[in-house]
């Protein structure tokens, strides 16, 4: 034992480890405990489409459903995959969890233990029992997962781009298969819905037809919300498109829409859904007019009853004035009619159309009240502000700008047009009203009040429509188009009948970050300068006109004058003359050529000077600023090729410096651009592997 002492312990030596003297449960207490498998990292955190499957108790159908509504979607593990398995379907295990406490789950449980009683009445031939048991059918609801998903206006309208552009889809595809006519049916109602609305309060701002469709853009609260509309052909249902997960995105988005569309009608003061019943919901057009006019009738009548609230109140104040001195029965009685008169003005109104004698006896029962001149004056202020159908809503300058640019026009669209878009564009724009060829038309062809006639056929066809009134003009449809972009009234002459159109411009680019202004939009922008011009002008007078005059003729005269003396001059001093013009042109040339070296000396110093900045870069920078520079120089040779086109354009008639036709020059330029990209490519600057190919064959 040596010197220890019984009893005491020992002490550890300094070498020794820390743990030296630790049981086993204290050490794996200190360096944690060992991991079980699958119970950390990427294989807990991520887990496959099979596994949730299991986990759910759901099949595969109900959880693509579940997934698309609830706004779950696969991710992809960072880094290793997990358990080696790549190219398989990962989804978080929080979605996972959040997918396992949803309650439509439960619904779709309960939906499928309900189709497997029908089918077993419908296997026993029970055909009553089977139909008997649709009306108890399991239902759910969306709403709590469009609050869930969207939880502020905002966010719902920032996500709306997509629920329009497969909405107005389904108006336009057929009841066909898996489209059911029901789901077009809704579709058909929310689009025509959405279009009352945009077109009621100018939220319309962009148009673009492609061949994908027609783009529109509007502006609700300060966000855009895009959409495309397709074009109203056959549609082609393509057979390896999957129609259940569609549908299913269109359950979602019906919910969605209907309640951006209530808050949106509820901003303006008007109920929502619309009660629109006396319209063919299975006709688009006739919907969308039907809604507009109840939107309008609708916004007009808060309008008015506002008004005449407000006129009752002060035509009942001004009497109650000097009668303070009446009697406290007479007061109170008249105090009993005002409040029956405030409560209900819409009863006042009615007695407004009675005959003299009841209009005299309820004015001796309400204690000889005059409300019948307050109520007048009202019914005046609400008719005067029927001419402006969006009076009660608060717009922004740009829209009301926007709503009254086709003001006081009636447009009618020939048969071969699409009414649809066109029509939504029109009325969104302050049109007084759209007809077309039909029965359902508000108004016929030959009806005088039509300024615009809007038609897509060739020149030989304008003999059909000669005996048409002759004050309305006949332009194509990218008139419209190009007037609700530019927010002007275009000249019809470049759209007319047969006429070979301009450019059909796309409003969302941007031409100064592009570094190129298309020639026709420079055009619109003095026209549209000139047009603010001859305003300002017309407001000056005759006077300061012929002030202008006689100063430009003042200041004209002196320089006649100096022409007739240098004139004369000339003519004595011919000789002389010629001598000095000679040595001005050699003076000039020498000027020329000095400017030209001067200039040329200043680019190579330049030059210099950035090769020589670039070499006192780090190999960060100069990589980034030679990234820079390619974006640069391929923005302006993409700037360059739309200036040689334009001028190819410009010219097509005329010849180059070499007498060649523009035709001709642009044949050899493209020839030339396709002998350089072959010698590149023969160089090996086209192709990787045939560099690689010469590398091989020098070293061998």
């Amino acid at each position: 034992m040596g010197n220890r002492v019984k009893g005491r312990v020992k002490k550890k030596s300094i070498r020794a480890a820390s743990h030296s003297g630790m049981g086993s449960k204290r050490k794996l207490s200190r360096f944690g405990k060992k991991q079980k498998k699958n119970h950390s990292g990427l294989d807990a955190t991520f887990i496959g489409r099979s596994a949730c499957l299991k986990r759910l108790q759901v099949t595969l159908k109900d959880f693509r459903r579940l997934c698309i509504l609830k706004g779950v979607y696969p991710r992809e593990p960072r880094g290793r995959t997990p358990s080696k398995k790549k190219g398989q379907v990962y989804y978080h295990i929080k979605d996972l969890k959040s997918l396992a406490h949803e309650p439509i789950l439960a619904k779709f449980r309960e939906f499928r233990a309900f189709m497997r009683k029908v089918r077993r009445a419908a296997g026993r031939n029970e055909g009553e029992e089977a139909r008997r048991m649709e009306g108890y059918a399991p239902s759910y609801s969306l709403h709590h997962l469009v609050k869930e998903r969207y939880p502020r206006f905002g966010d719902a309208l920032g996500d709306l781009d997509d629920a329009l552009a497969l909405v107005y889809l389904y108006a336009a595809l057929p009841s066909k298969g898996r489209v059911s006519s029901k789901v077009t049916r809704k579709a058909q109602t929310l689009a025509a819905r959405w279009g009352a609305f945009c077109a009621t309060t100018g939220a319309l701002t962009k148009t673009f037809v492609s061949v994908k469709g027609v783009y529109m853009e509007a502006e609700l609260q300060a966000v855009s919300v895009r959409w495309v509309i397709p074009h109203p052909f056959t549609q082609d249902m393509p057979t390896d498109v999957d129609y259940r997960v569609m549908n299913t995105f269109f359950e979602f988005y019906e919910t969605l829409l209907g309640f951006v569309l209530f808050r949106l009608y509820a901003d303006i003061g008007v109920q929502y859904p619309p009660r629109v019943t006396d319209v063919d919901v299975g006709c688009a057009t006739s919907a969308l007019l039907a809604n507009i006019a109840w939107l309008r009738t609708a916004t007009a009548g808060d309008t008015g009853r506002a008004t005449a609230i407000q006129a009752v109140q002060e035509g009942m104040r001004l009497q109650d004035a000097p009668s303070v001195s009446a009697s406290a029965a007479n007061h109170g009685k008249a105090s009993t009619q005002q409040r029956k008169l405030l409560n209900t003005v819409g009863s006042a109104l009615d007695r407004l159309t009675q005959d003299d004698s009841s209009d005299d006896e309820d004015a001796h029962d309400a204690g000889d009240l005059d409300i019948a001149t307050p109520l007048l004056a009202a019914l005046d202020s609400n008719i005067a502000s029927n001419d402006d159908p969006t009076s009660s809503i608060q717009l922004s300058a740009s829209a009301v700008k926007r709503r009254t640019l086709f003001r006081n026009l009636t447009i009618f669209l020939s048969r071969e047009m699409p009414k649809g878009y066109l029509e939504l564009i029109a009325l969104s724009y302050g049109a007084r009203t759209v007809g077309w060829e039909g029965t359902d038309s508000p108004i016929s062809v030959s009806d005088p009040s039509i300024t615009h006639h809007i038609v897509d056929r060739p020149k030989a066809s304008a003999k059909q429509y000669e005996n048409l009134p002759k004050s309305r003009e006949f332009v194509q449809p990218q008139w419209l188009l190009d007037c609700a972009n530019f927010d002007v009234l275009l000249p019809v002459g470049r759209y007319g009948l047969g006429e070979e159109l301009p450019p059909h411009l796309s409003p969302w680019v941007d031409d100064v970050a592009e570094g190129y202004v298309p020639k026709y939009k420079e055009e619109i922008e003095r026209f549209k300068n000139d047009g603010f011009m001859e305003v300002v002008a017309s407001k000056g007078t005759g006077m300061e006109d012929n002030s202008d005059e006689e100063d430009g003729a003042l200041v004209a005269q002196p320089d006649l004058k100096i022409e007739k003396e240098d004139s004369s001059s000339s003519s004595s001093d011919g000789d002389d003359d010629n001598e000095d013009s000679a040595s001005e042109e050699d003076e000039d040339e020498d000027e020329a050529k000095t400017r030209e070296k001067i200039e040329a000396q200043k680019e190579k110093t330049a030059n210099e000077e950035k090769l020589l900045a670039r070499g006192m870069m780090s190999k960060k920078a100069s990589r980034l600023y030679g990234r820079m520079q390619h974006g640069i120089a391929k923005k302006q040779a993409t700037v360059d090729t739309l200036q040689r086109k334009r001028k190819e354009i410009e010219h097509k008639k005329g010849k180059t410096a070499d007498g060649k036709t523009i035709f001709k020059a642009k044949v050899e330029r493209l020839k030339d651009e396709r002998r350089s990209i072959e010698k590149d490519y023969e160089e090996g600057k086209g192709s990787t592997t045939r560099k690689n190919k010469r590398k091989k064959k020098r070293v061998l």
